[in-house]
Protein backbone atom coordinates (compact mmCIF):
# COMPACT_ATOMS: atom_id res chain seq x y z
CA UNK A 1 0.00 0.00 0.00
CA UNK A 2 1.31 3.47 -0.76
CA UNK A 3 1.54 6.13 1.92
CA UNK A 4 -0.92 8.44 0.17
CA UNK A 5 -3.70 5.85 0.43
CA UNK A 6 -3.00 5.19 4.10
CA UNK A 7 -3.07 8.86 5.01
CA UNK A 8 -6.22 9.40 2.97
CA UNK A 9 -7.91 6.65 4.97
CA UNK A 10 -6.61 8.01 8.26
CA UNK A 11 -8.19 11.38 7.52
CA UNK A 12 -11.45 10.34 5.88
CA UNK A 13 -13.84 13.08 6.95
CA UNK A 14 -17.56 13.18 6.30
CA UNK A 15 -16.89 16.13 3.97
CA UNK A 16 -14.84 13.73 1.89
CA UNK A 17 -13.80 15.68 -1.19
CA UNK A 18 -12.07 19.00 -1.56
CA UNK A 19 -14.68 20.11 -4.09
CA UNK A 20 -17.32 20.02 -1.37
CA UNK A 21 -15.14 21.97 1.06
CA UNK A 22 -14.94 25.68 1.39
CA UNK A 23 -11.46 27.00 0.65
CA UNK A 24 -12.04 30.03 2.84
CA UNK A 25 -8.94 30.83 4.88
CA UNK A 26 -10.31 33.82 6.74
CA UNK A 27 -9.07 34.37 10.26
CA UNK A 28 -11.54 33.53 13.01
CA UNK A 29 -10.59 34.62 16.50
CA UNK A 30 -12.51 31.72 18.04
CA UNK A 31 -10.47 29.15 16.18
CA UNK A 32 -7.10 27.96 17.41
CA UNK A 33 -4.24 28.42 14.91
CA UNK A 34 -2.62 25.28 13.58
CA UNK A 35 0.61 25.10 11.54
CA UNK A 36 1.05 22.22 9.11
CA UNK A 37 4.46 20.96 7.95
CA UNK A 38 4.97 18.69 4.94
CA UNK A 39 6.60 18.53 1.52
CA UNK A 40 5.75 15.70 -0.95
CA UNK A 41 2.45 15.02 -2.66
CA UNK A 42 1.30 12.70 0.12
CA UNK A 43 1.35 15.73 2.46
CA UNK A 44 -1.22 17.44 0.25
CA UNK A 45 -3.67 14.66 1.12
CA UNK A 46 -3.41 15.58 4.78
CA UNK A 47 -3.57 19.32 4.09
CA UNK A 48 -6.74 18.79 2.07
CA UNK A 49 -8.32 17.01 5.03
CA UNK A 50 -7.22 19.74 7.44
CA UNK A 51 -8.60 22.51 5.24
CA UNK A 52 -11.87 20.66 4.80
CA UNK A 53 -12.24 20.06 8.53
CA UNK A 54 -11.26 23.62 9.46
CA UNK A 55 -13.93 25.04 7.16
CA UNK A 56 -16.71 23.37 9.16
CA UNK A 57 -18.73 25.86 11.24
CA UNK A 58 -18.07 23.97 14.47
CA UNK A 59 -14.34 23.48 13.89
CA UNK A 60 -12.12 24.61 16.75
CA UNK A 61 -9.03 25.21 14.61
CA UNK A 62 -7.81 26.91 11.44
CA UNK A 63 -4.71 26.28 9.32
CA UNK A 64 -2.76 29.47 10.03
CA UNK A 65 0.41 28.65 8.07
CA UNK A 66 2.23 25.97 6.09
CA UNK A 67 5.90 25.02 6.38
CA UNK A 68 7.56 23.09 3.58
CA UNK A 69 10.90 22.45 1.90
CA UNK A 70 12.40 25.28 -0.22
CA UNK A 71 11.83 25.28 -3.99
CA UNK A 72 14.13 22.88 -5.82
CA UNK A 73 14.91 21.66 -9.31
CA UNK A 74 12.51 18.94 -10.37
CA UNK A 75 11.76 17.01 -13.52
CA UNK A 76 14.07 16.67 -16.52
CA UNK A 77 13.98 20.35 -17.41
CA UNK A 78 15.64 21.26 -14.13
CA UNK A 79 13.19 24.09 -13.50
CA UNK A 80 13.12 25.40 -9.93
CA UNK A 81 9.67 24.62 -8.56
CA UNK A 82 7.95 24.79 -5.16
CA UNK A 83 7.36 21.59 -3.24
CA UNK A 84 4.25 19.58 -4.21
CA UNK A 85 2.62 20.66 -0.94
CA UNK A 86 3.27 24.34 -1.64
CA UNK A 87 1.88 23.95 -5.17
CA UNK A 88 -1.27 22.37 -3.80
CA UNK A 89 -1.70 25.05 -1.12
CA UNK A 90 -1.37 27.83 -3.69
CA UNK A 91 -3.90 26.10 -5.94
CA UNK A 92 -6.32 26.00 -2.99
CA UNK A 93 -5.93 29.76 -2.56
CA UNK A 94 -3.60 29.72 0.43
CA UNK A 95 -1.66 32.98 0.81
CA UNK A 96 1.98 32.73 -0.31
CA UNK A 97 2.88 34.96 2.67
CA UNK A 98 1.81 32.15 4.97
CA UNK A 99 3.87 29.44 3.26
CA UNK A 100 7.29 29.28 4.93
CA UNK A 101 10.25 27.53 3.29
CA UNK A 102 13.23 27.60 5.67
CA UNK A 103 16.35 25.66 4.78
CA UNK A 104 16.38 24.49 8.41
CA UNK A 105 13.60 24.55 10.96
CA UNK A 106 15.93 26.13 13.52
CA UNK A 107 16.54 29.39 11.63
CA UNK A 108 16.03 32.44 13.85
CA UNK A 109 13.94 34.39 11.32
CA UNK A 110 11.65 31.43 10.73
CA UNK A 111 11.18 30.77 14.44
CA UNK A 112 10.39 34.44 14.99
CA UNK A 113 7.69 34.30 12.31
CA UNK A 114 6.32 31.08 13.79
CA UNK A 115 6.08 32.58 17.27
CA UNK A 116 4.23 35.59 15.86
CA UNK A 117 1.49 33.24 14.64
CA UNK A 118 1.08 31.89 18.17
CA UNK A 119 0.16 28.37 16.98
CA UNK A 120 -1.68 26.16 19.41
CA UNK A 121 -0.52 22.99 17.64
CA UNK A 122 1.81 21.92 14.82
CA UNK A 123 1.15 18.84 12.69
CA UNK A 124 3.79 17.22 10.48
CA UNK A 125 3.43 14.70 7.66
CA UNK A 126 6.55 13.82 5.64
CA UNK A 127 8.13 17.23 6.22
CA UNK A 128 11.68 15.96 5.76
CA UNK A 129 13.47 18.32 8.14
CA UNK A 130 14.70 17.88 11.71
CA UNK A 131 12.73 19.88 14.27
CA UNK A 132 14.94 21.31 17.04
CA UNK A 133 13.85 21.80 20.64
CA UNK A 134 13.39 25.54 20.18
CA UNK A 135 10.77 24.72 17.51
CA UNK A 136 9.06 22.05 19.59
CA UNK A 137 8.78 24.43 22.55
CA UNK A 138 6.63 26.95 20.65
CA UNK A 139 3.13 25.34 20.32
CA UNK A 140 1.47 24.86 23.75
CA UNK A 141 -0.33 21.69 22.62
CA UNK A 142 2.85 20.30 21.10
CA UNK A 143 3.80 18.99 17.68
CA UNK A 144 2.11 15.85 16.37
CA UNK A 145 3.51 13.69 13.59
CA UNK A 146 1.41 11.57 11.24
CA UNK A 147 3.58 8.51 10.73
CA UNK A 148 2.58 5.74 8.26
CA UNK A 149 3.31 2.74 10.47
CA UNK A 150 2.09 1.15 13.69
CA UNK A 151 4.64 2.69 16.02
CA UNK A 152 7.02 1.64 17.47
CA UNK A 153 7.36 -0.46 14.31
CA UNK A 154 9.16 1.10 11.34
CA UNK A 155 10.50 4.27 12.87
CA UNK A 156 12.32 6.33 10.26
CA UNK A 157 12.14 7.90 6.82
CA UNK A 158 10.75 5.00 4.76
CA UNK A 159 8.15 3.09 6.81
CA UNK A 160 5.83 2.24 3.92
CA UNK A 161 8.61 1.05 1.64
CA UNK A 162 10.27 -1.04 4.34
CA UNK A 163 6.96 -2.64 5.30
CA UNK A 164 6.37 -3.59 1.66
CA UNK A 165 9.92 -4.88 1.39
CA UNK A 166 9.39 -7.08 4.45
CA UNK A 167 6.15 -8.42 2.99
CA UNK A 168 4.01 -7.57 6.01
CA UNK A 169 0.27 -7.98 5.53
CA UNK A 170 -0.80 -5.30 8.00
CA UNK A 171 0.47 -1.81 8.57
CA UNK A 172 -1.17 1.46 9.56
CA UNK A 173 -0.93 5.11 10.53
CA UNK A 174 0.03 6.51 13.93
CA UNK A 175 -0.44 9.95 15.46
CA UNK A 176 2.37 10.60 17.92
CA UNK A 177 3.85 13.57 19.68
CA UNK A 178 7.16 14.67 18.20
CA UNK A 179 10.20 14.45 20.48
CA UNK A 180 13.88 14.81 19.75
CA UNK A 181 14.35 11.03 19.41
CA UNK A 182 13.32 9.62 16.02
CA UNK A 183 9.57 8.79 15.94
CA UNK A 184 9.74 7.88 19.61
CA UNK A 185 7.09 10.17 21.12
CA UNK A 186 3.92 9.07 22.93
CA UNK A 187 1.27 7.66 20.59
CA UNK A 188 -2.12 9.41 20.63
CA UNK A 189 -3.95 7.04 18.29
CA UNK A 190 -3.33 4.58 15.50
CA UNK A 191 -5.27 2.98 12.69
CA UNK A 192 -4.53 -0.53 11.46
CA UNK A 193 -4.74 -0.97 7.71
CA UNK A 194 -4.48 -3.83 5.26
CA UNK A 195 -3.85 -3.45 1.57
CA UNK A 196 -7.47 -3.92 0.51
CA UNK A 197 -9.43 -2.74 3.55
CA UNK A 198 -12.02 0.03 3.44
CA UNK A 199 -11.99 1.02 7.10
CA UNK A 200 -12.73 4.69 7.78
CA UNK A 201 -10.84 6.10 10.73
CA UNK A 202 -12.59 8.46 13.16
CA UNK A 203 -11.93 12.18 13.05
CA UNK A 204 -8.92 12.63 15.33
CA UNK A 205 -8.38 16.36 15.01
CA UNK A 206 -10.53 17.53 17.90
CA UNK A 207 -8.80 14.94 20.07
CA UNK A 208 -5.51 16.72 19.43
CA UNK A 209 -6.83 19.87 21.11
CA UNK A 210 -8.60 18.26 24.03
CA UNK A 211 -7.61 14.86 25.37
CA UNK A 212 -4.42 14.14 23.44
CA UNK A 213 -2.02 14.49 26.34
CA UNK A 214 -4.13 12.32 28.60
CA UNK A 215 -4.69 9.59 26.00
CA UNK A 216 -1.13 9.46 24.63
CA UNK A 217 0.73 6.28 25.54
CA UNK A 218 4.52 5.90 25.68
CA UNK A 219 6.03 3.57 23.12
CA UNK A 220 7.70 0.30 24.06
CA UNK A 221 11.21 0.96 22.80
CA UNK A 222 12.09 -2.73 23.11
CA UNK A 223 9.68 -3.45 20.21
CA UNK A 224 10.95 -0.68 17.95
CA UNK A 225 12.13 -1.45 14.42
CA UNK A 226 13.78 0.97 12.03
CA UNK A 227 12.84 2.06 8.50
CA UNK A 228 15.95 3.82 7.16
CA UNK A 229 15.84 5.98 4.05
CA UNK A 230 16.17 4.10 0.75
CA UNK A 231 19.40 4.46 -1.18
CA UNK A 232 20.27 3.89 -4.87
CA UNK A 233 22.87 1.32 -3.81
CA UNK A 234 20.05 -0.90 -2.51
CA UNK A 235 18.25 -0.98 -5.85
CA UNK A 236 20.22 -3.94 -7.30
CA UNK A 237 18.49 -7.32 -7.34
CA UNK A 238 20.40 -10.47 -6.47
CA UNK A 239 18.78 -13.55 -7.97
CA UNK A 240 20.41 -15.71 -5.32
CA UNK A 241 17.56 -14.53 -3.09
CA UNK A 242 14.12 -16.11 -3.22
CA UNK A 243 11.58 -14.77 -5.70
CA UNK A 244 9.15 -13.45 -3.06
CA UNK A 245 11.91 -11.37 -1.45
CA UNK A 246 12.76 -9.84 -4.82
CA UNK A 247 9.10 -9.26 -5.70
CA UNK A 248 8.54 -7.41 -2.42
CA UNK A 249 11.59 -5.28 -3.09
CA UNK A 250 10.32 -4.34 -6.56
CA UNK A 251 7.02 -3.22 -5.01
CA UNK A 252 8.72 -1.30 -2.21
CA UNK A 253 11.22 0.52 -4.43
CA UNK A 254 8.78 1.23 -7.29
CA UNK A 255 8.60 4.99 -6.85
CA UNK A 256 12.28 5.62 -6.05
CA UNK A 257 14.98 4.45 -6.58
CA UNK A 258 13.49 1.55 -8.55
CA UNK A 259 15.10 -1.87 -8.86
CA UNK A 260 17.85 -2.85 -11.28
CA UNK A 261 19.49 -6.02 -12.53
CA UNK A 262 22.28 -6.96 -14.94
CA UNK A 263 21.86 -9.79 -17.41
CA UNK A 264 23.98 -11.31 -20.14
CA UNK A 265 22.73 -11.25 -23.75
CA UNK A 266 24.39 -13.97 -25.81
CA UNK A 267 24.47 -14.08 -29.61
CA UNK A 268 24.01 -17.74 -30.50
CA UNK A 269 25.87 -17.35 -33.82
CA UNK A 270 29.23 -16.22 -32.46
CA UNK A 271 28.78 -16.58 -28.68
CA UNK A 272 29.34 -12.83 -28.27
CA UNK A 273 28.28 -11.74 -24.76
CA UNK A 274 26.96 -8.32 -23.86
CA UNK A 275 26.10 -7.22 -20.32
CA UNK A 276 22.86 -5.22 -20.20
CA UNK A 277 21.42 -3.25 -17.29
CA UNK A 278 17.66 -3.40 -16.83
CA UNK A 279 15.27 -1.52 -14.62
CA UNK A 280 12.71 -4.00 -13.33
CA UNK A 281 9.25 -2.38 -13.30
CA UNK A 282 6.62 -5.06 -12.59
CA UNK A 283 6.97 -8.62 -11.33
CA UNK A 284 5.02 -11.53 -9.93
CA UNK A 285 5.95 -14.76 -8.19
CA UNK A 286 5.16 -18.10 -9.78
CA UNK A 287 5.84 -21.75 -9.09
CA UNK A 288 9.16 -23.29 -10.10
CA UNK A 289 9.28 -24.02 -13.83
CA UNK A 290 11.51 -26.95 -14.71
CA UNK A 291 11.91 -26.42 -18.45
CA UNK A 292 13.80 -29.28 -20.05
CA UNK A 293 17.12 -28.38 -21.63
CA UNK A 294 17.59 -25.09 -19.79
CA UNK A 295 20.69 -24.40 -17.74
CA UNK A 296 20.37 -23.14 -14.19
CA UNK A 297 21.14 -19.51 -15.16
CA UNK A 298 18.95 -19.35 -18.27
CA UNK A 299 16.31 -16.63 -18.43
CA UNK A 300 13.32 -17.88 -20.40
CA UNK A 301 10.12 -16.43 -21.80
CA UNK A 302 6.89 -18.13 -20.77
CA UNK A 303 3.30 -16.88 -21.14
CA UNK A 304 4.19 -13.21 -21.54
CA UNK A 305 6.85 -13.05 -18.83
CA UNK A 306 10.63 -13.26 -18.55
CA UNK A 307 11.24 -16.05 -16.06
CA UNK A 308 14.29 -15.61 -13.80
CA UNK A 309 15.46 -18.59 -11.74
CA UNK A 310 16.01 -17.50 -8.14
CA UNK A 311 17.22 -18.90 -4.85
CA UNK A 312 15.41 -21.72 -3.13
CA UNK A 313 14.24 -23.22 -6.46
CA UNK A 314 11.84 -20.29 -6.92
CA UNK A 315 11.22 -18.22 -10.04
CA UNK A 316 10.38 -14.57 -10.59
CA UNK A 317 8.31 -13.43 -13.55
CA UNK A 318 9.27 -10.00 -14.92
CA UNK A 319 6.32 -8.45 -16.73
CA UNK A 320 7.67 -4.97 -17.51
CA UNK A 321 11.20 -3.62 -17.78
CA UNK A 322 13.17 -0.64 -19.03
CA UNK A 323 16.53 -0.17 -20.72
CA UNK A 324 18.59 2.93 -19.80
CA UNK A 325 17.20 5.98 -21.58
CA UNK A 326 14.36 4.00 -23.16
CA UNK A 327 10.63 3.67 -22.56
CA UNK A 328 9.08 0.89 -20.49
CA UNK A 329 8.73 -2.36 -22.45
CA UNK A 330 6.49 -5.33 -21.85
CA UNK A 331 8.39 -8.57 -21.42
CA UNK A 332 6.99 -9.77 -24.75
CA UNK A 333 8.21 -6.68 -26.63
CA UNK A 334 11.67 -7.01 -25.09
CA UNK A 335 11.87 -10.72 -25.91
CA UNK A 336 10.83 -10.16 -29.51
CA UNK A 337 13.52 -7.50 -29.87
CA UNK A 338 16.21 -10.02 -28.97
CA UNK A 339 15.76 -11.77 -32.33
CA UNK A 340 16.74 -15.16 -31.00
CA UNK A 341 19.55 -14.09 -28.68
CA UNK A 342 19.87 -15.95 -25.38
CA UNK A 343 19.57 -14.46 -21.90
CA UNK A 344 21.42 -15.51 -18.73
CA UNK A 345 21.60 -14.21 -15.20
CA UNK A 346 24.77 -12.36 -14.32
Amino acid sequence: MNSSLMLRRCFCFQSSTSSSCSSSLSVCSKKKPLVFLGSPQVSATVLDALLCASSAPDSSFEVAAIVTQPPSRRNRGGKVMPSPLAEYALDRGFSSDLIFTPERAGEDMFLSNLKALDPELCITAAYGNILPSKFLNIPPSGTVNIHPSLLPLYRGAAPVQRALQDGVKETGVSLAFTVRALDAGPVIACERLEVDDQIKAPDLLELLFSEARAKAQPQDDSKATLAPKLSPEESWLSFDEEALVLHNKVRAFAGWPGTRAKIVVIDKKNDHRNIVELKIITTRVCGHRNIQGNEVDDITFVEGALVFPCGGSTTLEVLELQLPGKKVYSAAAFWNGLRGQKLKKL
